[in-house]
């Protein structure tokens, strides 16, 4: 975990000496915005980290990994005008210090950025870098794109849901393993391992984040509780519920999430009365250590040296347990 942080310290560090703050302004200055703004650097360290556990050389990852912190912080700026989003870090949304339109076109700018980054370097694995990188590119538009249908369906299924959090969320972990072992030259089996570890760690850290919004702390997790389901997000526990609860519990539940008069207390804490009934909380917890015990299962068939296999699986083992 030492070596995990070290890692972040040098991305922040590298950032701060990029200078995005070019010409013109309102398309630049957003984009410095962004990527200032703090965040976990969780893609840039694993990008680093998978380039070290293949035994490469972690400057040659640098500038990839900040191609994939700059494309991550993109997805979020177009998420958040997709969501109406006020607030991202404690800070203002991009859109509302700026504009739509601002913040659509930086995000744009920033895509291409993106690649421009990891093109840089005379990286031997460059084509399986790049086609990495492209197809996750795209399966996390996909999956965002499944998120905003989720709204308007009522026949979601878990595994539905598992598929959405896989393509939005996780398997941008898993590339950016993947793409820091193949700037080491692991060979291609042994990328896929890795990747198959990043992306199984992914699911479990994005069902800890839906059982945080539920059950955190508020003063740990950074905002308010229940937002998920002041918004009638279809989450893992919700699913989970609907799938256990009786028909009479299942009817108050979905009236619950299609009440538009219920204030936002009375509404989070009726849905956590039920959620705490049918033991979801419990369920969650089980799914997710289900993920890791598949993510551990890849990272231990690979061939990388157990002392940096263990940092990676410490690291794992935070992101599912975490309190924010």
């Amino acid at each position: 975990m030492e070596k995990l942080a070290a890692y972040k310290r040098k991305i922040n560090e590298f950032l701060k000496l990029e200078n995005f703050k070019r010409s013109p302004a309102n398309l630049y200055n957003p984009i410095d915005y962004a990527l200032n703004m703090g965040g976990k650097r969780l893609r840039p360290v694993l990008v680093l980290a998978g380039c070290d556990l293949f035994g490469g050389n972690i400057e040659d990852a640098m500038r990839p990994a900040i191609g994939l912190e700059i494309f991550h912080n993109f997805t979020l700026l177009h998420d958040d005008i997709m969501d109406d989003a006020q607030q991202r870090r404690g800070s203002e949304t991009v859109y509302k210090k700026w504009d739509t339109n601002i913040a659509i076109l930086s995000g744009d700018t920033m895509f291409a950025l993106a690649y421009k980054y990891i093109l840089s370097g005379n990286h031997k694995n460059l084509p399986a870098i790049l086609n990495t990188f492209t197809q996750t590119a795209i399966e996390v538009c996909e999956g965002q794109q499944h998120d905003m249908d989720f709204e308007n369906r009522n026949d979601v299924t878990i595994r539905d849901y598992l598929e959405m959090i896989r393509l939005k969320t996780a398997v941008l972990l898993g590339a950016s393993l993947k793409i820091g072992a193949l700037i080491a030259n692991a060979d291609a089996a042994h990328a896929n391992l890795i990747y198959d570890f990043g992306v199984n760690t992914g699911l479990a850290f994005q069902l800890k984040d839906d059982w945080l919004d539920a059950f955190g702390s508020e003063e740990k997790f950074g905002k308010s509780i229940g937002g998920d389901i002041v918004a009638n997000k279809k989450t893992y526990l919700l699913l989970k519920c609907l799938e256990k609860a009786t028909p009479p519990d299942r009817k108050k539940l979905a009236g619950l999430y299609q009440d538009k008069t219920l204030g936002a207390a009375a509404k989070i804490g009726q849905v956590l009365d039920i959620f705490e009934k049918y033991e979801v909380k419990e369920e969650s917890t089980l799914e997710m250590e289900n993920f890791f015990n598949l993510a551990l299962k890849a990272i231990k068939s690979s061939s990388a040296p157990q002392d940096k296999i263990n940092g990676l699986i410490g690291f794992a083992e935070w992101l599912y347990k975490r309190d924010h």
